[in-house]
């Protein structure tokens, strides 16, 4: 059942930390117990997760979405590849809150994702979604049509590829381009090297 929404009160995205581990976790548990949305089967611990914070900010945003103190949501990019070549390309993850879903978390979160990383010169955006042949109560198309609404284009399917639950599940990969395929495109810059300018332009800090 949703929560109660306070309409008078707002959701802010803010750079995620290591010490959110504990608060991210408890969100993502619920998608790996509960739902084929990812393919994980057992729970990372909070050192785990305090751990990928870290290595993510190394190099690309880690978001979190706030409401009343309270974090409801996160967002990440990540190597798509890990070839020099493919440096221009990542792989988003969101995960919301469900009770909260209705305040257009996911929107806000991936809005954001994606200036910081139009900033750190990022062309492509890839996202690896679990896909149900027949929708299930472990998995539906939603995530899907979200990435379609956040202007993702389904580009490949692979099939039967993860099993959970005692199914099978299909992968699609969608992506979104951000910018231009220039000759003698710069290198992308890290997060670090574009938090001020994301302070000062989106006020995201």
């Amino acid at each position: 059942m949703q929560k109660e929404i306070n309409k008078e009160s707002i959701v802010t995205i803010k750079i995620a930390t290591p010490d959110d581990a504990e608060e991210l976790q408890k969100i993502y548990k619920k998608y790996v117990k509960n739902t084929a949305i990812t393919f994980e089967v057992a729970v990372p611990s909070v050192k785990e997760f305090r751990d990928r914070i870290t290595n993510t900010l190394k190099t690309y945003p880690y978001l979190k979405a706030v409401y009343n103190d309270k974090i409801i949501g996160y967002c990440y990019a990540s190597k798509f590849i890990t070839r020099a070549a493919c440096n221009w390309s990542v792989e988003t993850s969101i995960y919301v809150d469900g009770d909260y879903k209705q305040l257009g978390v996911g929107s806000k979160l991936y809005d954001s994702l994606e200036k910081i990383l139009k900033e750190q010169n990022i062309t492509n955006l890839n996202a690896c979604i679990s896909y149900p042949k027949i929708e299930d109560e472990y998995l539906t198309k939603n995530s899907e049509n979200f990435h379609e609404h956040m202007g993702f284009k389904r580009v490949g399917e692979f099939h039967n590829c993860a099993y959970k639950f005692n199914n099978w599940y299909n992968m699609i990969y969608m992506e979104k381009i951000i910018g231009d395929h220039e000759n003698n495109k710069e290198p992308i810059k890290t997060f670090d090297e574009v938090r001020e300018i994301v302070k000062e332009k989106y006020n995201i800090c």
